[in-house]
């Protein structure tokens, strides 16, 4: 399994734009905002540092491209317009409804507290087979993160090659496409 570099995330909101439209991801963000969950639908909480903007995007749209509904907390109008306790609450109670928890593990994710916190929650919610990190690297170099994420099934490229086919791995080395795990 390979890592996903930034250049390769953005392929895939490119390939979801392509396909779908250029109006397409602006319909899915909206769609996160107002929809609510259907029974039986896949629901992914995608944790991420606000700073990473255009990796949230990129990684809508490569999730919604599989089918899911993704929730993002600072597009919830239900959400305070400050950060208090009340946003605490209700992120807690989001990241238990919403079967999947991603992370959106940037660089400057994991070394946000929120992110961290939010890790933690999902971590008690939903581990082992309902949670995994979306690793995104830097186009040069290699993404460090911490140990503590080796813990965690990573979601990954499944070929150096392939743009479209991602995997999630777990710690023990057992390998899933992402589709089939999306939808158990």
């Amino acid at each position: 399994m390979e890592l996903i570099t930034k250049s390769q995330l953005r392929q895939a909101r490119t390939l979801f734009e392509r396909t779908r439209g250029y109006s397409a991801l602006a319909s899915a963000l909206n769609e996160s905002k107002t929809r609510n969950s259907i029974s039986g639908e896949t629901t992914v909480f995608l944790s991420h540092k606000h700073d990473d903007g255009e990796e949230l995007k990129d990684a809508i749209a490569m999730l919604k491209d599989r089918g899911v509904n993704v929730y993002v907390d600072w597009m919830d109008e239900d959400m305070p317009k400050h950060t208090c306790g009340i946003t605490a609450d209700k992120i807690k109670k989001k990241i238990k409804e919403n079967r999947k928890f991603i992370l959106l593990a940037t660089e400057r994710a994991i070394s946000s507290k929120w992110c961290n916190w939010e890790l933690g929650l999902g971590d008690a919610a939903k581990y082992i087979n309902n949670i995994a990190l979306l690793v995104v690297k830097d186009n040069i170099g290699s993404w460090t993160g911490n140990e503590y994420l080796q813990i965690y099934p990573v979601i990954g490229r499944k070929y150096s090659w392939s743009d479209t086919d991602y995997v999630v791995q777990f710690p023990n080395g057992a390998v899933i496409d992402l589709e089939t795990w999306l939808r158990q």
